[in-house]
C-alpha cells in the first residue's frame, strides 16, 4: 500500500514512525507532523514497532523514525540497536528529557534532541533528516 496523498497538494507524504509510550505526547507530535504534510504512524510500544518492521507490516515505507528514550520494556537506545540490525539506513530522531541519555546513542547515527522540543524545532529536525536520506 502506498503512503497517503496530501489532499491539498496531491503529493505523496513522507512516512514517519513515531514511537512514544506517552499517548498525549505522541498525539501532539503526530498532529504537528500531519499538519506539516507528513504521513505519521504512531506506536506506543517499541517492541511491537520492531515486530512490525521485521514483518514489513507498515502501510508505507518508513522514511524516518522518531522515538522517545525512556519507555517501558525497551529504551530508545535498545530499539535503535535492534532496528539497525535490519534497517541500518533509516534516519532516527531521538527526543528525551534526559541529557545524559545522549551518550547511549554514540555511534548509532541518530539526531538527539532534548525535551521540550518546540514544534518548529521538531519540524526542522524532521526536514533535515528526511532531506539527508
Amino acid at each position: 500500500m502506498e503512503a497517503e496523498k496530501n489532499e491539498t497538494s496531491g503529493r505523496v507524504e513522507h512516512a514517519i514512525l513515531l514511537i512514544d509510550d506517552n499517548a498525549v505526547q505522541a498525539a501532539t507530535r503526530q498532529t504537528i507532523l500531519k499538519r506539516a504534510g507528513y504521513f505519521v504512524i504512531a506506536a506506543l510500544n517499541p517492541m511491537r514497532a520492531l515486530e512490525q518492521f521485521r514483518a514489513d507490516e507498515f502501510p508505507a515505507p518508513i522514511e524516518l523514525v522518531i522515538t522517545d528514550h525512556l519507555m517501558p520494556g525497551m529504551t530508545g537506545a535498545e530499539f535503535v540497536r535492534e532496528l539497525r540490525k535490519t534497517h541500518s539506513g533509516i534516519p532516527v530522531l531521538v527526543i528525551s528529557g534526559l541529557e545524559e541519555a545522549e551518550q547511549e546513542y554514540a555511534g548509532m547515527n541518530v539526531l538527539f534532541r532534548m525535551k521540550p522540543l518546540l514544534p518548529d524545532n521538531l519540524l526542522a529536525s524532521v526536514h533535515r533528516l528526511i532531506m539527508k536520506s
